[in-house]
């Protein structure tokens, strides 16, 4: 499975997600937190034994989410759950902090030696359920150029469970995102965790921009084959779970379906 390729930077084609549950520090929290970070890692274990060449890991249980400043509780728990699935796993390893805290994801990797981060509101506002959250790309740039320069930032456009301010085109935002706010790769997903994004979206952001491109929701075995023929990769959760929901533990026999659909 060949990469995607810039000038600079060199990411994995088919990414699966570890969905952290709830950590430290969360309403969710269980109290068992060795459990959590056993999850984590047979989840990014049986991710690459079915094919998958990356995982993000992400703080998808601590629900209701912080829109861009995340407690240092959750930085300090993340960073022990990204250090043991790299220990777990031989495979590139990336971090989301939700809501949108792209510095903590920046320290993140430059503890561990994660391999990219992903940023839902790079550039530019986007209406949540956290409220406006405004991009920092100056400032997320200028972060990682003193902590972590071969960290890869992969960007959303018009990221899911959000709303971008009238008037903005896709184009637009993707065109800014790549030659203006210093996104390495963009991401288009659907409306929400799960839902199938509108294959014309990603047609229309491939003809807006050369940089690799990715598909961020709602990727099954039965769309992937259409996806990777417009997109650079794609990043997978729902679809790889027991029962397909997201909170679910990865099943090895989804996971393995998946890459047999990618062929």
């Amino acid at each position: 499975m060949l990469p995607a390729r810039t000038d600079d930077v060199t990411l994995p084609r088919l990414i699966g997600m570890v969905h952290l549950e709830p950590l430290p520090g969360s309403p969710g929290f269980r109290g068992d937190f060795e459990a959590v970070l056993a999850r984590a890692c047979a989840d990014a274990q049986v991710l690459q034994a079915a094919g998958f060449d990356g995982v993000v890991v992400e703080n998808f249980g601590d629900a209701p989410f912080f829109g861009d400043d995340v407690p240092d509780v959750t930085v300090a728990v993340m960073t022990r759950a990204v250090t043991a699935v790299i220990e777990a796993a031989a495979i590139p390893v990336g971090v989301n902090v939700l809501r949108n805290d792209a510095r903590a994801a920046l320290a993140i990797a430059a503890a561990t030696g994660a391999a990219f981060i992903r940023v839902n509101v790079l550039s530019g506002t986007m209406y949540t359920d956290q409220g406006p959250i405004i991009g920092n790309a100056a400032e997320v740039a200028r972060t990682r150029a003193v902590l972590c320069p071969d960290v890869a930032v992969l960007a959303d456009v018009f990221v899911k469970h959000a709303t971008p301010p009238p008037g903005l085109t896709l184009e637009s935002a993707a065109h800014d995102l790549a030659d203006r706010g210093g996104a390495d790769a963009l991401i288009v997903s659907g409306t929400g965790t799960g839902s199938p994004l509108d294959i014309r979206d990603l047609r229309r952001v491939r003809a807006a921009t050369r940089i690799p491109l990715f598909a961020g929701s709602g990727v099954t075995p039965a769309t992937v084959a259409e996806i990777l023929a417009i997109a650079d990769g794609v990043i997978v959760g729902s679809a790889l779970k027991e029962g397909g929901a997201a909170r679910g533990p990865v099943d090895p026999e989804r996971a393995a379906a998946f890459i047999a659909a990618v062929g």
